[in-house]
């Protein structure tokens, strides 16, 4: 009988495992399907279920340069998933006293102004990392993007006031960078450790984030590392890394697919490490996950989705009648990454890319959490490669058109040179200068050293800037007001094609000749 029961039981095993090298060879085609789709170089991904990881695999090449496989051990830049990170370096300091959720960010950094003196006195720690400040999207994300600016994070704090209000206080969801920045530096000032410093002691090494460093000069190791990669005039190329330092905060981590497992077990293990050390309280880590700004849902979304928003550091949601989703995505040039947890499923997935395009890690993602959910085959690689193709043409034509007319103006009479000419002066950003450089027009921004291009007439007072830099994607146009002699005094700036990242926040300068 024994016997019996120990060929049964060996049965049984035998057909689990076989069951998970079944499903593991089903994700390999979808991750290698979903790299042919979306063009991307190299993918990572890893799943933790009840404890155990049950697949964690690199796909493709680190970086197109040398061809190198990605692993699982391969570092990428995780972007906003550090959000997560400082929210939870906050909520310690709460746990021990330092401070509160709810605590005015002035009593820690006085200096704190916002455009309305209401808003600078009330102002919560708890705003800084809900993005409901009443700013724009992206607001002030040019003095830390893309790398190269010399802005520091007092030039973030004096900025803040200087940025225009989109919406009431509280009363929207606009996501902010610089926010997680400030709050970063709160860090520092209550706890007297660089944000960097706290979350790689007081985190990463009790969780056992082994290869993991808050940012990329702190890696000492770069020999597993991605290189960026980004879709420039129709080809996916190798581009330079591209982060700012002072946006650790707000995106600086390096990572791979073995640490971040390691991460989201210590957090759906309630925060207590393998080793059996509680990081933080109970009732900080439920309050971590809980919604602090709703966001709208669609009745027809895909999951069955009733509410969902923004916690701290994380967006959360409810999904498949009613187990909760906690997750966050994250975006540099040339990387994008996603994490997703739900805990009462104790489901962990992890997929970290070095292409910037979030339609390869929806799809696979997607395709893991439905085999846990129970939902029949979607086929999301097909569905988001139908979407993305859509967008890329969409996107291209608009861009194609407006270079069309460039070369017809080009033919006609536009503004001479000196009516444009100059410094102007944007009240945050600093000084652009245009000047003739032999038979072109040049604009270049003085505190962001890659903002330099050609600029080109596009009608009788707009022009295009054409950055050098063609993988930012991010052309504009230049819009003069000329005074009543015919001399430009002020210039606006607007994104030539809706697939320009929200952080090239053009929109918001507005900038004033020095000659006035």
């Amino acid at each position: 009988m024994k016997k019996t029961n120990f060929l049964f039981l060996f049965g049984i095993l035998i057909s689990i495992s076989l069951s998970a090298q079944i499903k593991n060879r089903k994700l390999d085609k979808v991750i290698q399907n979903s790299i042919e789709t979306f063009d991307v170089p190299g993918i990572s991904v890893g799943i933790i279920k009840d404890g155990e990881i049950v697949y964690a695999e690199g796909h493709g090449v680190r970086s197109l340069k040398n061809n190198q496989p990605m692993t699982k051990e391969t570092l990428v830049g995780i972007a906003s998933n550090s959000k997560g990170f400082t929210c939870f370096s906050l909520a310690m300091l709460v746990d021990e006293g330092k401070m509160d959720w709810d605590d005015k960010v002035r009593k820690y950094i006085p200096e704190f102004q916002m455009p309305d003196a209401f808003v600078t006195e009330e102002f919560t720690i708890r705003d800084l990392v809900t993005h409901r400040s009443g700013l724009g999207l992206g607001a002030g994300d040019l003095m830390f993007f893309p790398e190269g600016s010399d802005f520091t994070v007092d030039d973030v704090i004096a900025n803040m006031s200087k940025q225009d209000k989109k919406s009431a206080y509280r009363s929207s969801f606009k996501y902010n960078n610089n926010m997680f920045i400030i709050a970063g530096e709160v860090i520092r000032r209550v706890s007297g450790l660089t944000w960097e410093v706290f979350v790689e002691q007081r985190i990463m090494r009790p969780v056992g984030m082994k290869d993991s460093k808050a940012s990329y000069k702190r890696l000492t190791d770069k020999s597993n590392i991605i290189d960026a990669h980004t879709r420039t005039e129709g080809k996916v190329i190798q581009i330079p890394h591209d982060w700012n330092e002072l946006a650790n905060p707000a995106g600086g981590i390096m990572s791979n697919v073995s640490d971040m497992l390691t991460w989201a077990e210590f957090l759906m293990n309630d925060a207590v490490t393998k080793d059996g050390e509680r990081l933080l309280s109970k009732e900080q880590m439920y309050n971590l996950w809980q919604l602090q700004n709703p966001l709208p849902v669609r009745k027809d979304n895909d999951y069955n989705t009733h509410f969902s928003g923004y916690s701290l550091g994380w967006f959360v949601s409810d999904v498949k009648g009613g187990y909760k989703q906690v997750t966050h995505t994250g975006g540099l040039l040339g990387t994008v990454t996603q994490f997703t947890m739900i805990p009462e499923l104790e489901l962990g997935i992890v997929v970290l890319t070095n292409q910037m395009l979030g339609s390869a890690f929806s799809s696979i993602t997607n395709t893991i959490k439905d085999s846990y959910l129970g939902y029949e085959n979607r086929n999301w690689v097909e569905k988001y490669g139908k979407k993305n193709e859509k967008w890329i043409s969409y996107n291209d034509s608009i861009k194609k058109a407006v270079y069309q007319q460039v070369e017809e103006m080009e033919k006609k009479t536009a503004l001479e040179a000196s009516q444009i000419t100059g410094t102007y002066e944007d009240d945050w950003f600093g000084d652009i200068t245009i000047e003739e450089q032999g038979d072109e027009l040049r604009i270049t921004c003085e505190r962001s050293t890659q903002l330099k291009g050609v600029l080109l007439p596009y009608n009788l007072t707009t022009y295009v800037a054409k950055w050098d830099n063609r993988s930012f994607d991010a052309d504009v146009f230049v819009l003069f007001s000329l005074n009543e002699e015919g001399q430009a005094v002020e210039a606006k700036m607007k994104p030539i094609a809706p697939v320009t990242d929200f952080s090239f926040d053009f929109g918001d300068l507005h900038f004033y000749s020095s000659e006035e």
